[in-house]
């Protein structure tokens, strides 16, 4: 490959993956005020940095020698690599890593005009400054110390690799199922408050609808006690009202207990739906998080760093779950 080896070029990358996360991480530390160890993976390493600076020094090695020609293959190339990482890695975790929305001239927050810009002026600075003190370092080296150095760097960082896309696809998972929950949720406490206003109503309908049964069954009574008394003698006058006043009282006793019984028959039956709903509630509520206790000590690690090492951008309905899932993971003890 032009003029160097394939162990060549992967020390390259290694070296190039390293110096990017110094950058990155001092620049993001600096502007945040705080240590960030920024990138996909928990190694010191941003293998978009090491990936674009080959990509750089490959396209541009057969025109080294013309300035403006580098600077348009190293824009060119940088920018293609971004946009295709970004696509790729935004559909398989569902979230993305970077974000130039906020930009103007870009393209679905992959890419934008300044920073292709950038990247020229980063690789003609690349090939004219940077690597030359690099290219004699790693030419200097002996072949089995090259080879050595390659198999023990890149058993870590595959390894590494593994891991982080792994935690990055249970994140991604997880942010899903959140939202999912939180759907359910919200539905479900939509329904509960409808239920508890149906309850309200309805068995005020019936406790009216019962009381108009009463009223009437106590004209009914009365018009039944006139009938009866109607042509009565004097002497048996009292003891009719008196007989037809304990009736009324026997009767209105029994129409409140059936008034109480229907509404709390049916009070019964919607306070359990009630409480389904409620422990249906605290059920989802509860496995939300089941997760979190499962979780072991190494994929803690890369879940913090993947969240508290990248500004993540995700869809507006996974952003709830994105901010309430930073919140618990602070909530997860460190164990020691």
């Amino acid at each position: 490959m032009y003029e160097y080896t394939w162990y060549q070029w992967l020390v390259f990358f290694f070296c190039y993956c390293f110096f990017g996360w110094i950058f990155e991480s001092s620049y993001v530390s600096l502007k945040t005020r705080r240590l960030v160890n920024r990138g996909f993976l928990r190694l010191p390493m941003l293998p978009l940095y090491g990936t674009g600076a080959v990509m750089m020094l490959f396209v541009s090695l057969p025109v080294k020698d013309h300035l403006v020609l580098v600077y348009l293959f190293g824009v060119g190339a940088a920018t293609m690599l971004e946009y295709v990482t970004g696509w790729g890695m935004e559909k398989l975790f569902k979230v993305k890593y970077w974000d130039y929305s906020n930009q103007r001239f870009q393209i679905k927050g992959y890419i934008c005009l300044s920073s292709s810009i950038a990247w020229g002026f980063l690789t003609i600075f690349l090939t004219e400054v940077i690597h030359k003190p690099i290219e004699e370092l790693v030419l200097s080296i002996r072949l089995a110390p090259a080879l050595i150095l390659v198999s023990l760097v890149g058993i870590v960082f595959v390894a590494d690799v593994i891991e982080s896309t792994k935690s990055a696809l249970d994140l991604g998972r997880a942010l899903e199922a959140m939202s999912k929950v939180r759907t359910n949720l919200e539905e479900m406490q939509v329904q509960l408050a409808l239920l508890k206003s149906e309850l309200k109503e309805q068995a005020g309908e019936r406790l009216a609808l019962a009381q108009k049964e009463a009223a009437q069954r106590k004209v009914m009574i009365r018009e039944e006690a006139a009938a009866r008394m109607n042509g009565v003698k004097e002497s048996r006058v009292a003891r009719i009202a008196e007989a037809t006043a304990a009736k009324a009282v026997r009767l209105r006793e029994e129409i409140q207990s059936e008034v109480r019984n229907r509404v709390e028959e049916y009070s019964l039956e919607h306070f359990e739906r009630i409480v389904s709903f409620s422990e249906r509630m605290e059920a989802l509520k509860e496995s939300k998080w089941e997760w979190k206790e499962r979780m072991p000590k190494f994929q803690r690690f890369y879940f913090r760093g993947i969240l508290k090492g990248n500004r993540l951008t995700v869809p507006e309905k996974h952003r709830e779950a994105l901010k309430e899932l930073l919140e618990e993971l602070e909530k997860i003890p460190r164990r020691k």
